[in-house]
């Protein structure tokens, strides 16, 4: 049976560039694969025509020869030896690439993404309403100042890796399939070591703390995080360097409970002053605050100064401060106090339910439950 035009097999124009014949070929590549088409001799066939048309039209002596002589002017065993042929290897291993999560692109050695960093820094509520600027210490890796990075020891000089050949992959063939993977060898660097810096033992980096400085913004609210840029661990073969992120922990404080951008304080105050009334100060983060304590004050009643919270990253105005009331009982009372206090009570029983809403209304429930 006469062979096809190779261009009517991938369904191109012959103007067509290199990208779209690459492009054609993969999607029928992934069509007509035996292997999600098993026992379908009819797609093993589409597939080696695709397979033969793309090893043609992708190389660009075969394509002039065939676009001059058509079948007749290229060699008719091309097609069964280009089965590990550059052209027909890059895109299998581009679509399996896409196929296995994987694939690289392109020759000369893998270059990686350095690592992010990340460093946990305390700060008191005060300095998290604020803002600060602030050093910190933090590991790293930083070039090797005996071999300036190459891992060499000084006077020689890295080699090309003899399995690779200086790519940084190698690539497995099994039947259809073509994987690439990292040299085994080097590492994925290109190079072979044999003679390595004693300082890095070979490895181009060392070990070192910098001190970088750092703005905490004010506002800035527990478990957030700060991202300097380039400041993470350093790329490899001229990759770029990762980030360094700072995360914000706030230190338990004496007084307020941050949540968002309110504060919540406990506000404890003498039962005389709960009965009685009058002014109380109140600590704030910006100084001291007053409280008009009405008469016949609760446990558990919650005042509210407005503005007096903390203003975050995102927001225009500060939140609020609320403080909530804790009545005080007495303890180590004297006899003459409890005398006093036993007095009190017994005129506070005389004046009945007006003196004690709540004991009252209390009292009423509870024999109403048992009876």
């Amino acid at each position: 049976m006469a062979k096809r035009d190779f261009y009517e097999v991938l369904g191109v124009g012959k103007n067509a560039t290199e990208a779209e014949i690459k492009k054609a070929y993969r999607k029928l590549a992934m069509k007509y694969h035996p292997d999600r088409n098993p026992g379908n001799k009819e797609a093993e066939e589409k597939f080696k025509e695709a397979k033969e048309a793309y090893e043609m039209l992708s190389n660009e002596d075969k394509r002039a020869a065939y676009d001059r002589y058509g079948h007749a002017g290229v060699d008719p065993n091309a097609a069964g030896a280009g089965m590990g042929g550059a052209g027909f290897s890059d895109a299998f291993g581009d679509i399996f690439g896409e196929i296995f999560g994987g694939g690289r692109r392109g020759g000369g050695p893998q270059v990686y993404r350095g690592a992010d960093l990340k460093y946990t820094l305390e700060i008191s509520l005060e300095q998290a309403a604020n803002g600060f600027n602030t050093e910190i210490r933090v590991p790293s890796w930083e070039n090797c100042d005996t071999c300036h990075g190459s891992g060499a020891k000084p006077g020689t000089q890295p080699k090309t890796c003899h399995t690779c050949g200086g790519t940084g992959a190698v690539r497995m063939q099994q039947g259809f399939f073509s994987v690439q993977q990292t040299c085994p060898t080097c590492r994925g660097t290109g190079r072979e070591i044999t003679d390595p810096c004693v300082t890095c033992d070979g490895v181009g980096r060392v070990r070192k703390n910098k001190t970088l400085q750092v703005k905490i913004p004010a506002g800035i609210d527990d478990g957030m995080r700060i991202r300097s840029t380039g400041n993470g661990e350093p790329g490899v073969n001229g990759g770029p360097s990762g980030d360094l992120y700072v995360e914000i922990h706030l230190k338990p404080h004496g007084i307020f409970q941050r949540d968002g951008e309110d504060l919540h304080c406990e506000l404890t105050i003498p039962f005389t002053t709960a009965a009685l009334g009058g002014e109380l100060e109140v600590p704030t983060l910006s100084g001291k605050g007053e409280i008009t304590i009405p008469e016949g004050t609760q446990t558990g009643k919650t005042f509210r100064l407005r503005g007096k919270g903390v203003r975050g990253v995102r927001s225009s105005y500060p939140g609020d401060l609320y403080c909530h009331v804790s009545v005080e009982t007495p303890v180590r009372l004297s006899d003459e106090q409890k005398k006093i206090l036993r007095q009190f009570e017994l005129s506070l029983s005389q004046g009945g339910e007006k003196h004690s809403p709540k004991s009252e209304s209390w009292t009423d429930r509870v024999k109403s439950f048992f009876s």
